[in-house]
C-alpha cells in the first residue's frame, strides 16, 4: 500500500478536498491499469467464494425440492452472483496496512500534507473500482449464462443497488481505517483484526442470506454495520425490499457511517498524539 502515500499530486493546486479526489482516483487507474493480469487473476479469486457458495447453496435447493428459506436454486445464483458485485465494490484498505506505517514511518510525510490520509486512502481505493468493475463484467456475464440467476428488479432497485454499494463501501472504508488506527498503540493486533473480520463473515450475509440465519442472529445482524454493506444492497437487488425497507437500509448506512467517523476522528487525534511520542 506504500504507492497510496507517494502519489505524484501538486498540493498547491489542491483548494477543497473535492480537487483532489479526481486527481487521486486517476492515478489509482493508472497504476492499476499497469498490471492487468495480475489484477484480473486477483479478481478471478474473489469471484472463487461466492461461486462456491453458489453451487453449494443451489445444490441443497435442488436436494431439498428446490426451495431453501424462499430461494430457490435460481434464486441463491441471483444472490451470490450479486453478491460478488458488492464484494468487489467493497474491497478496502486492510488494518494490516497500518501496521507497516506506524513500523516503518510512513505516517510521517503523510502527516505534513494538507489533507487528512482518510481522503488520500479512499479516494485512491474509489480509483480502483473504475478498472475493477470493467474487469468485473465479463466475469459477470459468464456467471449469468452458466447458472441462470432469477433475477427481476425493477428500474428503482437497480438504481437503488448502485448507490447501496457505493455508500456501503464508504461506510465500511470508514471503519475499517477505523479499526487500523489502533495500532497507534498496538503495532500487532492481528488477532482483533481476524476476530472483526470472522464476524463480519458471519452477519453480513456472505456466508449465507441473512434471512436464513436464526432469528436471534438476524436480529443481531440488523444493528450492526456489516450486514448494511453487503446483504443490504444485494436483497434490494434481488427485489426483497420495500421502499420503506430500502429507506431504512440506507439510513443505517448512514448512521453507522457517521459514528465510525466520529470515533475515527477522536483515535486519530489521540493517535498521532501518540505516534509523534514514540517518533520523539
Amino acid at each position: 500500500m506504500s504507492t497510496i502515500s507517494k502519489a505524484p499530486t501538486r498540493w498547491q493546486e489542491i483548494k477543497t478536498v473535492f480537487d483532489f479526489y479526481p486527481i487521486q482516483m486517476k492515478y489509482a487507474t493508472i497504476i492499476t491499469a499497469q498490471y492487468p493480469l495480475a489484477a484480473f487473476l486477483w479478481l478471478i479469486s474473489l469471484v472463487v467464494e461466492p461461486t462456491i457458495y453458489l453451487v453449494v447453496w443451489s445444490t441443497i435447493a435442488r436436494e431439498q425440492g428446490g426451495v431453501v428459506g424462499g430461494y430457490t436454486a435460481g434464486g441463491f445464483a441471483a444472490y451470490y452472483i450479486a453478491w460478488t458485485a458488492v464484494r468487489v465494490m467493497n474491497i478496502s484498505l486492510t488494518p494490516w496496512a497500518f501496521e507497516s506505517r506506524v513500523q516503518r514511518g510512513e505516517w510521517s510525510p503523510m502527516l505534513v500534507r494538507p489533507l487528512h490520509p482518510f481522503h488520500q486512502d479512499l479516494a485512491y481505493f474509489m480509483g480502483m473500482k473504475v478498472m475493477d468493475i470493467a474487469r468485473l463484467i465479463p466475469i459477470m456475464t459468464l456467471l449469468i449464462i452458466a447458472f441462470k440467476p432469477d433475477l427481476h428488479p425493477t428500474w428503482w432497485q437497480i438504481v437503488g443497488f448502485l448507490i447501496a454499494i457505493i455508500t456501503g463501501f464508504v461506510m465500511r472504508f470508514i471503519w475499517l481505517w477505523l479499526l487500523g488506527l489502533i495500532t497507534f498503540w498496538i503495532t500487532r493486533i492481528s488477532a482483533v483484526f481476524d476476530l472483526y473480520f470472522a464476524i463480519e463473515l458471519l452477519l453480513s450475509g456472505r456466508v449465507v442470506p441473512i434471512d436464513l440465519l436464526p432469528s436471534w442472529a438476524q436480529n443481531v445482524a440488523g444493528w450492526l454495520p456489516y450486514q448494511w454493506s453487503f446483504g443490504f444492497p444485494i436483497e434490494l437487488i434481488l427485489g426483497r425490499l420495500t421502499v420503506t425497507e430500502t429507506l431504512f437500509g440506507f439510513g443505517m448506512q448512514f448512521l453507522w457511517g457517521l459514528i465510525g467517523w466520529v470515533i475515527m476522528m477522536i483515535l486519530w487525534r489521540q493517535g498521532v498524539k501518540q505516534y509523534s511520542a514514540v517518533g520523539a
